[in-house]
């Protein structure tokens, strides 16, 4: 039966390593991966009245074709701002205006594109990895000196960093779990 303290100290280790894993996810679904998708867009802001604005709070945007994004905007008079914000987002796709909504065709990913695509999403995911371990490391420093502050036996400290290492392997191999869909997701044509 471990202490109170070093319990307090895992689950809040987990927390963090949840919070590291949803972050990788978010991440991940930015990367294109061949087919549209809304999320493609999420990161774009527009400057609407002065402000920088989140593309997804000033329109809808949908996928209707996986090879198609559509913009429509609860104001049209933000048509123009809407396009030059995608087209300065950097993101490789042509928005064209009809003057009700904007339409993405989103062309197919060459090879080169997709193994950079996929070099990016590995390099998150080892981003996420050093996350968790440093999570492990300061959790494990915890430890220690709950340890020493409290005179529990080494047993318990020992029980409390096995615990800690389970707990930082099952949240890695959920990263590498992550990384081989997306990557599988990239390169499929």
């Amino acid at each position: 039966m471990l202490h109170e303290d070093i319990e307090l100290i895992l689950e809040d280790a987990e927390e963090h390593m949840e919070k590291t894993l949803e972050h990788l996810r978010h991440e991940l679904s930015a990367i294109r991966a061949g087919r549209a998708t809304p999320a493609m867009l999420e990161n774009v802001r527009v400057d609407y009245y002065g402000t920088q604005t989140p593309l997804n709070q000033m329109a809808s945007v949908s996928a209707p074709q996986p090879d198609l994004l559509v913009v429509q905007p609860w104001d049209r008079s933000a048509l123009n701002d809407i396009e030059k914000a995608i087209m300065a987002a950097n993101i490789g796709l042509n928005p064209s205006n009809d003057g009700n909504m904007i339409r993405i065709p989103v062309p197919p990913l060459s090879e080169e594109r997709r193994r950079d695509l996929a070099k990016t999403a590995r390099h998150r995911g080892e981003e996420a990895k050093i996350a968790i371990r440093n999570i492990r490391r300061h959790a494990r420093d915890e430890i220690k000196k709950t340890q020493k502050e409290e005179h529990l036996p080494e047993d318990m400290r020992f029980e409390g960093e096995e615990r800690l290492q389970k707990l930082t392997d099952r949240y890695i191999e959920k990263v590498d779990t992550l990384l081989h869909h997306k990557e599988a997701e990239i390169m499929e044509v």
